[in-house]
């Protein structure tokens, strides 16, 4: 059991290794022996959990993008009325970048960058369903406007990552009037 649980241990480090680097000095910038060094891990031991660079961050974001969506959805009536629902998601997206900022900040990266392949952009889409469903109920119920969910995602959630980043860097401070503020614009981009 304590030689799994090395194994499991050296594998997250190479993963939390990744999510720094690329974070730190983006996706080209970040070499496999700076990840293997930074993990403390011998580069070959790399190659004992990934195929290559392009598989370590494919399952790195695949495996991100499932802790986003689980943290987003935890608790999520799908009965709820649609704003309300909406509202409920938003919320715990915007509480997600704000507690995990690492996390948000290598997905906005990944969302912006054509190192992820579009099989594992596809995975990470699907860990979307329940927001996608509401905005399909929402189209139907006549409350949403009929866009393709890649524009309602691009108006009401990717502003959020904006205003992390700006968060992050001191130039804002997101208090509970400045998240009301942004939930009301990202309500008001996307409804009918």
């Amino acid at each position: 059991m304590a030689k799994l649980q090395k194994s499991i241990d050296k594998r997250n480090a190479l993963v939390k290794a990744t999510i720094d680097l690329v974070n730190n000095n983006g996706f080209h910038a970040t070499p496999m022996s700076k990840i293997a060094k930074m993990a403390n891990v011998s580069p070959a031991t790399i190659y004992l959990y990934f195929e290559n660079k392009q598989d370590l961050v494919n399952q790195t974001y695949i495996e991100v993008k499932s802790e986003y969506t689980k943290y987003a959805f935890n608790g999520y009536n799908a009965n709820a009325p649609v704003k309300e629902a909406f509202k409920y998601i938003w919320n715990r997206i915007a509480d997600f970048k704000l507690k995990q900022c690492e996390h948000a900040l290598f997905l906005a990266q990944c969302d912006n960058t054509p190192m992820i392949d579009e099989a594992s952009r596809q995975e990470g889409i699907k860990h979307l369903q329940p927001l996608l469903d509401l905005w399909a109920k929402g189209k139907a119920e006549g409350i949403i406007k009929p866009y393709s969910d890649y524009i309602l995602y691009a108006y009401a959630i990717n502003p959020l990552a904006f205003l992390m980043l700006s968060q992050k860097r001191g130039a804002i401070t997101l208090d509970d009037t400045l998240i009301k503020n942004a939930f009301e614009a990202a309500w008001n981009s996307i409804k009918k």
